[in-house]
Parts: structure tokens; sequence; C-alpha cells
């Protein structure tokens, strides 16, 4: 037996053994497995069955995906889910259910899906790409990533950002300004906010893989583009700030060094500017010489050795020297007298002492910010960030306890000063240890002590001076250095986005690390700005607003994602509580506003404006946010919890069924409903795709985007929807029974007129009617307009075939304009309340005159009536509108509707009747309906009704007399009757009726249900 009969053998069977055997469209062998040795699984590929195909062994990998089975299945893989978007995008190299589930054909000796066959690129390794690190991937150089200790918690990061500049320069003030007690509340108040941001941060950056643009990234990405957008430009502008804030501080250090030698450039202000501008730029050569630079762990070292150095220096015996400048190494009469607060100066207050510390705890979110340089950011993160808070916490506390027992408030530094213990005259408690501060502490000229010597403090403290030196150094350096970095990357993630115009610039990036040179040198420009101030305790408060509404987010970012139970939130870090990020986020509000009101109303303010400015602009971006989240969440809770409303006259809402087909093709019919029922009530486009279900549900899946996105575009509040069936009828059935969900359920079908109706189709004539037959059954409401020059643009529409394929395409057609669109001035609104339906042919023209479009309309009511009771009549009528409150106090009363129509008039509607009459000349029922087999809608003599189509022949003169020049009629159209009025004889009354108007009308018919009430419950 030949190889190629053995295969056609094989295949013949493979239905009966579908578990067993598949053979996989692409693969580079055709192997078998044997039926009947169970327990064998392993891929055979005998040289003498091989098949072989010009494609590469190394991609023949069909054995490990499928447990050994020859199968389309593949097993789980990482390259399925990488870069994945939305719900129903194609996964890499993962077969499509029409791969799975289509009937199988035998192609060239292989059994391949009937849908792989019409699209060649549908196949399992269709658009198959190997993952990120996957082997054989020729890509750009890995850029150089960083771990979580050198890339977080040390050089340059959380700890070295935290240990700025307020450790050494502001602490020691801030502990003789609040004392010991209300400086640890002071840091711990601090720290609870920074530490219930820093969970908050760590649940958030491990849920998912975490890119570059850090805290910006995080929150947009959790909120969305509204919140998150606004955040980022303040939080990159706030980083811009610190990078002076921490400069300043430098520059003062190397101010009081060349103050000590009398060598000062200029003046003392000056030198700081001079100074700072000069630290800047040289960092800001430093960052532009690549990361490198950073992932040092000198400042590190620096730093620790410089706070050993002072510790140890705190036990050491004071000299005589440090004894007159106010340092007697540890006391417990000194702890408890700074144990309470001395309040100083204009920022001798709580809250103001606590603006000027905040933000030194502000460095937790440096690892964040380079999230996108780390290598695993979701272990990086949290880890790194938390045991920052921790052991930067800890310093804090020791520092200002240790330098609270050792250093009384004042001195003089003026070994004159010493005096016997308890001699007259001497005031304070540097006496009972031999000194008298008494002069210059009252006349609060001290230059000495703790409240005075703040800024080189330490140094007098530490065992050796310059180690506390180079600390500041590498404190302040490396703090500016971060702020430095992080401020362009968060600006370019947010600059890639393009969520503001104008920012795109900076976004560019350089390099394999893409730097963003353009946002270093925006930063650059912001930083000398600050400098310039040369003031760090004016810059300190501006920044801390801007952290603080950061941290308000990020925490509020936390509590969303969790408060909205969605299956996407499964943060790998645990240790969070959604109410204490709630927590963190209120207070970190409050104490924005308790530091400086004013500053947190401009920062509220800025990030209202840019919030507003997304929502308007409304930013084509899909992150799957909290926001999303939430929006679903709501809706579905209202939707479940309006089915236990009951419902009520007063609450009625007509919510219209449109049958646009495609929405685009008729857009007036569209902008008529969305007029009245926008934020008002539910509308529903609906489409019936007319065929067989395996050829339109392709069609149906790929334009429903594409409609709604057109919708969305022109502003409709609607929703779309389509179904696929054999014939229109049947397909508007299922509409109307299906449409909806709960109490939002269509009770109006909006449609429009046929205007083809005496050449289209017999069939098409009956299946029009049918379904207006179809909506009085289900108990809809019914209104079909009609529009002089038509409402399906379709024809007019270029390239008709193509939009009908390419969804892109449709929602970027330029948008036909319609009447609905344009202001009616002083025209008129004319309704004829011809017959009682209920109330609904009065209540959408109200409904559209609320409008402002339409607001200048003066509705006329016009009804039917008796020449000798006009006027009784007429205060009937005007007395019940009243009591509808629907504001219609002009009403017209035809007494002459019944007359009998013009000559010419009637001659037309036979001629229009006539290609429909059987002719039977009045023969009996079962005569007629022999004749009429086949035709249904046939017109017999006896079912002419002449009275009844005269009627209309007489309303549509009147129509043309009084409202020819309205902007829109409304009127009652007559009901046929099931088996009474054939559909040929409805439709030539419905055409009788609207005939030769200019206006659009509306043939609108209630469900004979009560719509309005003048009751009050």
């Amino acid at each position: 037996m030949s190889l190629f009969t053995g295969m056609e053998e094989f295949l013949t069977d493979i239905d009966d053994n579908f578990p067993h055997y598949f053979f996989h469209q692409k693969c580079c062998s055709i192997s078998f497995v044997h039926l009947l040795d169970r327990k064998q699984r392993a891929c055979q590929s005998p040289q003498s069955l091989s098949l072989s195909i010009s494609k590469p062994a190394a991609d023949s990998t069909l054995c490990t995906r499928t447990f050994g089975y020859n199968t389309v299945d593949v097993v789980p893989a990482y390259e399925h889910y990488a870069n994945s978007k939305g719900v129903g995008d194609p996964r890499k190299g993962r077969p499509s259910l029409a791969d799975l589930h289509s009937i199988l054909k035998v192609t060239g000796g292989l059994a391949v899906p009937i849908a792989s066959l019409a699209s060649p690129e549908a196949g399992p390794e269709a658009g198959l790409e190997e993952a990120e690190g996957e082997p054989g991937r020729d890509s750009e150089p890995e850029p150089v990533r960083f771990g979580w200790v050198k890339g977080v918690m040390v050089s340059i990061r959380c700890m070295l950002n935290i240990w700025g500049v307020i450790l050494y320069l502001r602490l020691p003030w801030i502990t003789a300004q609040a004392g010991i007690a209300l400086t640890w509340l002071i840091i711990l108040m601090s720290v609870t906010v920074t530490t219930i941001t820093g969970l908050s941060i760590s649940a958030i950056s491990t849920n998912g893989k975490v890119k570059s643009g850090g805290t910006y990234f995080l929150i947009s990405r959790s909120l969305g583009p509204e919140l998150g957008g606004s955040i980022g430009l303040i939080f990159a502008f706030a980083n811009a700030v610190a990078v002076a804030m921490h400069t300043v501080g430098f520059a003062e250090t190397v101010r009081d060094l060349l103050q000590e030698h009398n060598s000062l450039i200029v003046d003392p202000t000056n030198d700081i500017r001079i100074i700072g501008v000069i630290t800047v730029t040289v960092l800001l050569g430093i960052s532009l010489a690549g990361m490198e630079w950073e992932a040092k762990i000198l400042f590190f070292l620096v730093i620790l050795v410089s706070f050993i150095n002072y510790l140890v220096g705190t036990v050491i015996p004071a000299t005589a020297e440090k004894q007159a400048k106010g340092f007697f190494s540890y006391r417990a009469d000194i702890f408890v007298q700074n144990f309470v607060p001395n309040w100083r100066g204009p920022e001798g207050s709580f809250f103001g002492l606590f603006s000027i510390f905040f933000p030194s705890a502000t460095g937790i979110l440096a690892g964040a910010n380079i999230s996108g340089d780390l290598k695993d950011p979701a272990v990086a993160i949290p880890k790194g960030t938390l045991m920052a808070i921790f052991w930067t916490t800890m310093s804090y506390l020791v520092l200002s306890a240790t330098i609270g027992a050792c250093v009384v408030r004042d001195a003089s530094g003026s070994l004159n000063d010493s005096v016997a213990v308890g001699s007259p005259g001497c005031e304070g408690l540097a006496c009972s240890f031999g000194w008298n501060f008494t002069a210059c502490a009252q006349q609060q000229s001290c230059r000495y002590g703790l409240s005075n010597y703040y800024q080189v403090l330490m140094s007098m403290v530490s065992g050796f001076g310059p180690l506390i030196t180079a600390g500041i150094f590498g404190a302040t350096l490396s703090s500016a250095l971060a702020c430095l970095v992080s401020a362009p990357k968060v600006f370019q993630c947010l600059c890639k986005d393009q969520l503001y115009p104008l920012i795109g610039f900076f976004g560019k990036g350089y390099g394999r690390n893409s730097e963003p040179i353009r946002g270093y040198m925006l930063t650059y420009v912001i930083a000398v700005g600050f400098i310039l101030i040369a003031e760090l305790n004016a810059i300190a408060p501006i920044i801390s607003n801007f952290f603080l509404c950061s941290y308000a987010l990020i925490n509020f970012s936390c509590f969303h994602a969790s408060i909205t139970n969605s299956p996407g939130w499964r943060p790998s870090f645990r240790y969070y509580s959604k109410w204490a990020a709630l927590f963190g986020a209120a207070v970190s509000v409050v104490i924005m506003f308790l530091l400086t009101w004013w500053a947190a109303l401009i920062a509220f303010g800025i990030v209202i404006f840019l919030l507003g400015y997304v929502l308007y602009k409304k930013p084509d971006v899909n992150w799957g946010s909290s926001m999303q989240a939430s929006s679903y969440n709501m809706a579905l809770n209202y939707s479940v919890g309006l089915s236990e409303v009951d419902e009520h006259i007063k609450n009625y809402r007509p919510q219209c069924l449109v049958l646009t087909g495609p929405p685009n093709f008729r857009p007036a019919l569209v902008d008529f409903v969305g007029t009245f029922t926008k934020n008002l009530s539910l509308m529903l486009c609906g489409n019936v795709l007319i065929g067989p279900r395996k050829q339109k549900m392709p069609e149906s899946r790929l334009m429903a985007d594409g409609h709604t996105k057109w919708l969305m575009k022109r502003k409709i509040k609607a929703f779309y929807t389509d179904v696929v069936a054999e014939d229109l009828r049947s397909g508007v059935q299922m509409l109307i029974q299906a449409a909806g969900l709960g109490k939002m359920r269509p009770n109006i079908l909006v449609l429009g007129y046929k205007r083809n109706w005496r050449t289209a189709s017999p069939e098409s004539l009956e299946d029009y009617v049918g379904i207006l037959h179809d909506a009085f059954d289900f108990k809809y409401g019914v209104c079909v307009m009609r529009m002089k020059e038509g409402l399906n643009v379709s024809r007019v529409l270029q390239d008709t075939l193509a939009l009908a394929a390419d969804p892109t395409t449709l929602a970027s057609e330029q948008q036909a304009s319609t009447i609905f669109q344009s202001k009616q001035g002083k025209k008129t609104i004319d309704i004829y309340w011809l017959f009682d339906d209920g109330g609904l042919t009065l209540l959408i023209p109200y409904l559209l005159g609320r409008k402002k479009r339409w607001g200048k309309c003066k509705i006329r009511v016009f009804v039917g009536g008796q020449i000798n009771r006009m006027d009784e009549e007429r205060k009937a009528i005007v007395s019940l509108l009243s009591k509808f409150r629907l504001g219609f106090h002009e009403v017209h009363i035809l007494p002459d509707i019944n007359q009998k129509p013009r000559p010419e008039h009637i001659k037309r509607f036979d001629e229009l009747i006539a290609p429909f009459r059987l002719n039977d000349g009045f023969k009996d029922e079962a005569a007629v309906n022999e004749m009429r087999q086949g035709c249904p809608w046939k017109i017999s003599d006896e079912e002419v009704d002449k009275n009844r189509s005269l009627r209309q022949v007489r309303l549509n003169e009147i129509l043309r007399d009084y409202s020819r020049d309205a902007a829109l009629i409304a009127i009652t159209p007559p009901i046929g009757r099931k088996g009474r009025c054939p559909s040929s004889l409805y439709m030539a009354w419905l055409e009788t009726l609207s005939q030769d108007l200019r206006p659009p009308i509306i043939l609108t018919r209630g469900n004979q249900e009560n719509v309005l009430t003048f009751y009050c419950q």
C-alpha cells in the first residue's frame, strides 16, 4: 500500500477518532499515533511515512504543544497572552475558534478547517510573533535594567531621595521648634501617609506588567486617562521643582562653607543662585551620560558613613568649644526641655513645619518613577519602597531624639560665657552645665544652639565634621539627580499617550534606553527657574501640595480598583486594605488644605481643568481602567435595581427601537430620534443582516464597533445592535422580542417610510406592513417617518462597499448633515391628533420642542370636530391639554375634515391602487380568496372602503393647506386591520396621507395605553 493511499484511509477515519488525531495545517511532518496503544503519546515520524514540507525543522513543535496528539489545539503559553489588548482580540499563536470548530475538508492530503481555507491568514500560526525575549527574535539591544536593590532601595532611589536635604539641614531646626514629641508626630504623620501610599502603589504595581512612566503610568492605567493625565503632568512638574529644592539645599551648604572662610562669591543669596545653576547643569550632564552613573552605591555609602559618624559624635564627651555652641552630649534635662515645642518666627507652627518636612517623605516614588528601567517592577517596587520607608523612618526618629537630647536651643558660641554652676543672674538650662547664655537668649541674638545653628549643627556634633558635609552633598545631589531623572521619564510617558496637545515634542527618546533628552532640557529649565528663588523654606511647601495630590490619587486608585470588584484586579501584593487606601487619600487631601489652603485650591483647580480637557477631547485609549469597571458596575446595579421599580405613567419614557439598518445610511432618522431621546430615554439602532448566518456573522462582528463609533462621533447617545435572519420581518421580530435589558426595553418602533413600495417586490411589501402589525401585536407604539427627499443616503455615500468592509473608515467618514441638526427658528410644529392613541402623538413633539434647536418653534394642535360645536370642542381640548401641562395653547378645530376631497385627488388615489386591484366585482368571500391565492396584497372591491380611503385624501389636502411651511408635522395614522386591509391598500393610505409635503412628517400611533396623565399619583 502506498504512502498516499494509507493517508487517504487515515483521513477518511479521522472524524471517528477526532480526539486522537488531528492534522495541524502548517505542521512540518505528518505523524501518526497508534490508536490501540493509548499509553504511548509520543509523536512518531517514521522516515518511511514522512512527508517533507519546505519549512524549518525548528518550527515543528507540535509534539510539545499537544501532549502527543496531532491537533490544532495548543497548550497554554506565555506568547498567547503577551501584548493582549481587548476582549476578542486575536492572541499570538493560539488557533481561532473557527479553526477548532469549523468543518474539516481534505485539501492536498491534509485535513484543514474550511474557515482556514477561506482566510489563509486565519490559521493558528497566523500573525504568530515570538514573545519578548524568545530565542530567534532579532530585536533591538536590551536596555540596561536594574534589580530591586540597586533599582529601588539604594543608589539614588527611595532611600537616597528620602534622605535628602531635610535630613541634614532642617530636621534639627524642626526639632528645636516643635520639640521631640511633635517632631515625632510630624514624622509619623508623614510616614502614615507614605506607608499607606507605599502599600497602595505596591498593590497597583503588582497588578500586571508595569512599563515606563512610573506614578503616571500606574495612576492612568488604573483610574483612566482623565485623572491619570492630569496627575502625570502635575507629578512631572513637582519632580522638576524638587530638583530645585535639593539643589538649593546643596548650594546652601556650599555657601555656608564659603561664608565660614570669608570667601563669598557675591552675597549669600546670589551665591546660592550661582552655585545652584552650576550644580544642576553638572547633574544634567551626569544624567545625559547614562543611567550607569546613577547605579553607583557611592552616595549611599557616604550617607551611611556620615550618619554613623554623627551617632559616634553624640557619645564622645563634649569639648569646651562644642559646649560653648550648645552641645553637652546626652543629658536628661536637655531631653526634657527639648521634648516640648518652642515656636519661633513666621514658620513657627505645627503645619508650617509639617509642610517643610513632608517633601523629605516624597522619595518613596523614586523607584516607581523609573519602573521602565527595572528588571521586575512587580517585585522591585513593593520590596524596595517599603524597606526604604522603614529604615528612613527609623533614621529620622533616631536623629530627632538624639539631637534633642544633646543640644540646648540657644548658645552664644563664646568661650568667655563659661561660669560656675549656680552663679547668680544666670537663667536657662545651660547654667547647670556651667555656661551662661542668658544675654543672647533674651536678646534673641544667639548664633548657635539647636534653634540657630541648624545648618551645620550635625557637623559640630559629629565625630568628624567633613563627613557630615560629604553626607549633605551625597543626600542633596542624589535626591536632585533622582528627581532630574524621574520628571522626564514620567513626562515622556505622558507625551507618548498624546492626551494633551503641544507636548508630544518632548516625548522623543534617544538611544537604546529611549532617553527623553528633550524632557531633560525642559526639566532643567524649570529647575533653574525655581533655583533662582534661592530660599529652601519657600520652595518646599510648593511641592508638598503637588506630592500630596499625587498620593491622594494613588490611594484612591487602589481603593477604586478594589471597590469595583473587577476580575482583572488581582495584585500579587496582598498586604493592602482598600479602606486604608481610602483613609490615606482623605488624609492627604485634608493635609493639603491644612498646609496651604490656597496652594491646595490651585492644585485642585489644575487637576479639574486638565480633567475637563481630557473629558472633552475623549482620547482614543483603552487601558482597562477601574473607571471602566466602575461604569459597568453602576450600570449593572441600576439596571437590576430598575427591575424592582413598578412602572408608572408619570415616568413613561419613549424608548425607541429604530430600524436604521447601518446607521450611517439613514442619518436623518437617527438624528430625529436621537434629538428627543438624548439624556432622556433609550435609543437602539437595529440592523437586520439578511442572508446565511455563516456569511453574515463575520460582517456583524466586524461592523458593530464601527457603527457604534459612528454614532459616538455624531454625538448620538444610542446603542447599536444587529441580528442575522433569513428575511427582514423575522429579523425585526427577533429585535422586537429580544432588544433591551430588563425594564430598559424599547416600547416604540421607529422606521422610515417605504418610498418604493409600488415598484418593490410584493413579498417585501408584505414584510413591511407585517412589521407594523408585529409591533402592535407586541404592544409597541409605531412611528413612521417620511421626508420628501427620502431617508436612505447610501447611494450618496462614496465607496459604499469599502465602507462596509472597513469599520475604521466607517467611523471616520464625513458626517452627512440633516434638517434635525440645524436650528428651526420661529416655525411651527403641527400636531394632528386625530385619534386618541394614549397621547404618544402629543408627547414626541413636546419632547422635541424642549430641545434648543426646536425651542423657538410654536406648537399647534389640530383636532377634528363639528362645525356647529367648534367652540365647545376647542375648550374641551384646551382644558385637556392644560391638565397635561404640555404648554400647548394654540388649538385648531377641523370642521371640514369629512368633506369630500377634490375630484382630481380622488382620481389620483384610484390610479395609485389600480395596479393592485383584484377587480372581483364584489364577489363573495370564498371567490375572492380563490382569486387572491398567492397574492394576498391584492385589493378586492369591497376592501377599498371608499369612505376611509377618501378620508386620507382629504387629510392630505388639509395638511397642504395648513402646514405647508411647518418645521415638522406629526399626525396619527390609521391602523389597518389584519385580514381586512391588504398591505397595498394600507401603503396607499399612508402614501396619500403624506405625499407632496415639504416638511418632514411623522406618522405616530401609540399602543392605545396612556403615556400622559394629569394626576399626581
